[in-house]
């Protein structure tokens, strides 16, 4: 990282006002609420904390600027992303030192982090000009059928804190290629980066009102009113499957589209036929990846019962040796997480499965110091009472069960609610596509850890959620159909 890529200069840099219409505006009554460090607990800034009414003014803005960025040329939507694709990549180690010093995450998942979520700019600013639609003769040869794809419009867009650059650009970048105009409320405990997201967007031309971004430490109530105002046609939210149940249910009242992507309880199997090498070395990723806080995070691990003791002991070896360590520490390999509430979550779910009979092949406590320090931990027999086998554990913890056959393991892998994503390891290509394709989830990663790409279509089933995110399918979340019927 360079010299003059400083925290402190960084910091001063990131606007903290609310982005509403055509400026940077404090939150109504000048409130504010303070961003913590996670590796310290310290404060790094404090940023407008919005109301209600702020949260309407933004909506006011993204409505008055629908109609002409709806006709606004294709190419020119386009060629916007795509500078902002660029600048982000100029604004590499900023923007990675960023995310590190709000969210925990070492620096070198940051860098991965602003790779992965820029490609969604580039991706989508192809995919503003291919909007297409149709025209054909009518069956009875008495008229003609014209499509037209069109935006839905003001869209609301409620991102999560585990990944504060990807989760903005993966919806901002289809809405925008789409004509649609946006409020983005980004999670209270990582606002700075999607502030400095809406300053880049700024600078590459995106005109006022299409980006609003209101930050606040209320989002019940913000995103509550924006949800009863008719005006808004589009809400897409990635968080918990508790916080988008009741999102849903908010939004049916003006009949919203919605795209959901929930919570998860990913499977990762392992077959005695696997290469092992490669299935620690996915299950690492699988489960390491943002200190295992994410929505694809590997959550059970079933692994046939001919190799599950040697997998569990050589995944506690590998896991033992990671350093944990602040984000911006030198070698740093696992972060803290992101809060107190957070690392106390995990404990009390390693700390039952222990009670039951589960044992700790490596870590199993707190760190003491400070910051939310939890240190990678692998658990064997595991008893399938244990309550992390049911909940999101979002902590890097990976207990590991036996199966004997592939019934069984698919039995196992879609005893949950959730579904969005799997892990399967086997050299038997009979096997990987049976079992793929019985397995409850929307996505699959085969003889790999990890299966976020902004080229393919990233999404659930079940209480996993609804709709899909990237792919050639992303952009149709933020498009209407029109049906034109013509006399000839």
């Amino acid at each position: 990282m360079s010299t003059d890529v400083t925290p402190e200069r960084v910091l001063a840099e990131i606007p903290t006002r609310l982005r509403i219409g055509d400026g940077w505006r404090e939150a109504t009554g000048g409130r504010t609420f303070p961003v913590a460090n996670p590796a310290d607990g310290t404060d790094l800034a404090s940023v407008a904390d919005a109301t209600a009414a702020d949260g309407l003014a933004a909506l006011d803005a993204a409505v008055a600027a629908q109609a002409s960025w709806a006709a606004t040329a294709p190419r020119e939507r386009g060629e916007i992303l795509r500078r902002a694709f660029e600048e982000i990549h100029a604004r590499r180690e900023e923007l990675a030192l960023l995310i590190t010093l709000e969210m925990g995450k070492p620096l070198a998942d940051a860098y991965a982090e602003i790779d992965y979520g820029a490609e969604f700019f580039r991706w989508f600013a192809e995919e503003a000009v291919r909007i297409d639609g149709g025209y054909t003769v009518s069956p009875n040869g008495r008229g003609r059928i014209l499509v037209m794809r069109q935006p839905v419009g003001p869209s609301l867009l409620v991102t999560p804190w585990n990944f504060p650059l990807a989760m903005a650009t993966r919806k901002i970048g289809p809405a925008l290629a789409a004509g649609c105009t946006v409020v983005v409320k980004p999670a209270e405990q990582t606002p700075l980066t999607t502030l400095a997201l809406a300053a880049i967007l700024e600078g590459c031309g995106v005109p006022a009102g299409v980006v609003n971004v209101v930050t606040t430490s209320d989002p019940a109530a913000v995103v509550g009113s924006l949800l009863k105002d008719s005006r808004l046609r589009k809400l897409s939210f990635t968080g918990s499957t508790e916080v988008g149940r009741l999102l849903l249910s908010q939004a049916a009242g003006g009949v919203l589209r919605t795209s959901m992507e929930l919570g998860g309880n990913a499977p990762f199997l392992v077959f005695a036929d696997a290469d092992l090498d490669a299935a620690v070395e996915g299950a690492l990723l699988a489960k390491l990846r943002n200190m295992g806080e994410a929505c694809t995070a590997a959550n059970r691990f079933y692994v046939q019962r001919p190799v599950a003791a040697e997998f569990a002991d050589r995944l506690a070896k590998r896991m033992a040796e990671l350093r944990v360590a602040p984000g911006l520490a030198e070698g740093s390999q696992i972060g803290p997480l992101i809060d107190e509430a957070g690392r106390q979550k995990v404990g009390t779910l390693v700390d039952d499965a222990v009670r039951k009979g589960a044992r700790v092949l490596t870590g199993g406590a707190p760190l003491d110091g400070p910051g939310y320090f939890y240190p990678p931990t692998v658990l064997a027999d595991v008893p399938g009472t244990a309550d992390l086998l049911t909940q999101e554990i979002f902590g890097p913890v990976a207990p590991v069960l036996a199966f004997d056959t592939e019934q069984e393991a698919v039995a196992l892998a879609n005893a949950t609610e959730y579904g969005l994503v799997a892990y399967l390891y086997t050299r038997d290509l009979g096997r990987a596509l049976r079992t793929a394709e019985a397995l409850e989830t929307g996505m699959i990663g085969l003889n790999q850890g990890v299966v976020s790409n902004a080229a393919a279509p990233f999404g659930g089933v079940k209480q996993s959620g609804l709709g899909r995110e990237g792919g050639r399918v992303g952009i149709d979340e933020y498009l209407e159909t029109k049906y034109i019927a013509i006399a000839v």
